[in-house]
């Protein structure tokens, strides 16, 4: 009776713990992700990525500079990670220390990592298989890095996994609302990142094929349609945005900041050699999906995803749903050999990391292919524990991130200290504008601490017509790559008389700083004229 009696209160103490499960996950990541924010924050590490200080500074131009507004949200990027960094972004320490970007890695991390528990729950996986899948997710050093500065790969990553969760949810209940959720998460990531819309593309192909099998044509006419409707409203907004602002809703995509550009110019230099190389294409983003998820874990995921696929006893329908999941891994590849993406792995291209935290994309879907095996084969569940926990603590003790690497010394950094420390040290005490362009040097304008409206670029209007005509009325110092076209500011203002003016006063690897001299200053412009600009 004692016996029987004990049981009881275990079961019922089990039970309540189950209950409470989300709340705890919820409550546990949300402390990881601060520690890991603080972390970083005070190693400096936070804002090693040149792209996560000019994702900053697009969220900052919208506020402040010699032409805020919406339309510095640009068409270089897809709009979601920035306008989200308005409300915080116009306070100074929200933006230089990068938390005001961070704030939504931090949330989507907590929303991603809760959503793996729940995607397992919804499985029938057990509780300690679930927990154990979400520990694989949120105890990935490349993940928590990745949450705790202002890029846009966790935002990515809870967007895309919330829809293929809703995905899943209507493919097992064939309930309308959740359609609807997973329309509506799919939608936001493709504002997020492109990946969204092959993922739009997947996850609209996988609907019209479980609702034409079981439903005939007319219901997969109306299914498709309203997932599209909303699906696709985000791409939509996009073409539009482009076309109002820019005059060409294919900006975004051919314009001269796009990455069609910079790709066209990697692949005349030949440094593009997966295009149109299948193999490569492939063998590159296995190695970066290895990196970042570690190799024993990735080998655990894909065993799971193979014993998933092939559970009788799951649905079909939600087999098929679950595809959605691996999306990302068909998109890089793809991406890799068409040329519109570029990925180095040093030793199989390239002189030296580059872009190679686009292999994280898989994590959660790992994460939860490894809950799904650990519930499924009992006899090897603690050996398996075993190997992923001794791979996850190893990582940990020798500090093994290799989006670190890439930001640190990878090409996905450049160190820009010396330009940027000679412009504070230079500049912020004395009258006059800094021409620059962003598009080339947004990680100087960030690391050099001054105001944005320091600053005449590119999406200042009348303010960037006017100097690159004539510099020599309006900036009076010039940072720019000297005979380098693929610098826009030399390329506009090489042949300009007034550039004839100015100095090199100090000349860095990365970048060469101009003054204009003492005898012009009486003629030059230092303070805001064009107030009302459209």
């Amino acid at each position: 009776m004692e016996i029987s009696f004990s049981k009881n209160k275990i079961s019922k103490l089990a039970l309540q713990l189950e209950k409470k499960a989300t709340i705890f996950i919820f409550c546990f990541l949300s402390s990881i992700s601060i520690i890991f924010f603080y972390a970083y924050y005070i190693n400096g590490l936070g804002l090693a990525y040149n792209d996560a200080r000019s994702h900053l500074d697009i969220g900052r131009r919208v506020v402040e500079g010699l032409k805020p507004g919406l339309a510095q949200l640009g068409s270089v990027w897809l709009p979601l990670n920035h306008a989200l960094m308005i409300p915080t972004i116009w306070n100074n320490w929200m933006w230089h220390s990068g938390l005001a970007g961070a704030v939504q890695s931090m949330i989507s991390f907590v929303i991603t990592g809760v959503v793996v528990y729940k995607f397992l729950e919804k499985l029938n996986v057990g509780l300690l298989a679930r927990v154990f899948g979400v520990l694989v997710f949120i105890l990935n050093l490349n993940v928590l890095y990745l949450q705790s500065t202002a890029m846009t790969e966790l935002l990515l990553l809870s967007t895309m996994t919330a829809g293929c969760y809703y995905l899943v949810l209507w493919a097992k209940n064939d309930d309308l609302l959740s359609l609807i959720k997973s329309a509506l998460f799919i939608m936001l990531s493709t504002l997020v990142r492109y990946d969204g819309w092959f993922l739009l593309f997947v996850t609209t192909a996988i609907v019209a094929f479980n609702v034409f099998r079981k439903k005939g044509y007319k219901q997969m006419e109306g299914k498709v349609i309203l997932f599209v409707t909303l699906g696709v409203f985000g791409v939509a907004l996009w073409f539009l945005w482009n076309l109002l602002i820019f005059n060409d809703p294919l900006y975004f995509a051919l314009g001269p900041f796009s990455a069609h550009a910079q790709q066209s110019q990697l692949s005349e230099a030949g440094d593009l050699p997966t295009k149109f190389n299948l193999l490569l294409s492939l063998k590159i983003y296995v190695y970066a999906l290895l990196y970042n998820s570690y190799t024993i874990p990735a080998i655990l995921g894909v065993s799971g995803m193979v014993l998933f696929l092939l559970d009788k006893k799951i649905k079909r329908e939600i087999r098929i749903a679950s595809l959605s999941l691996i999306a990302p891994f068909g998109f890089n590849v793809l991406a890799l050999f068409l040329g519109f993406s570029v990925l180095f792995v040093q030793g199989i291209s390239g002189n030296s990391l580059f872009n190679v935290r686009y292999g994280v994309m898989l994590a959660p879907s790992i994460a939860i292919f490894i809950g799904y095996l650990v519930d499924k084969v009992k006899s090897l569940r603690i050996p398996l524990i075993g190997l992923a926990s001794f791979i996850i603590f190893f990582a940990f003790v020798n500090q093994d991130a290799v989006t670190i690497d890439d930001a640190r010394v990878g090409s996905s950094q450049k160190n820009v200290s010396e330009v940027s420390g000679w412009l504070s040290q230079n500049t912020s005490d004395k009258d006059g504008f800094v021409l620059i362009s962003a598009a080339s040097h947004d990680a100087i304008i960030f690391s050099s601490g001054l105001p944005m409206k320091k600053f005449i670029h590119e999406g200042t209007g009348l303010y960037w017509e006017s100097a690159t005509t004539a510099p020599d009325k309006w900036a009076r110092w010039i940072v720019l790559r000297t005979y380098d076209d693929n610098d826009l500011t030399f390329r506009l203002i090489k042949d300009a008389p007034g550039f004839k003016r100015f100095e090199l006063v100090d000349s860095y690897p990365f970048a060469d700083i101009y003054q204009l001299k003492e005898e012009y200053l009486g003629n030059l412009n230092t303070k805001p004229v064009f107030s009302n600009q459209k």
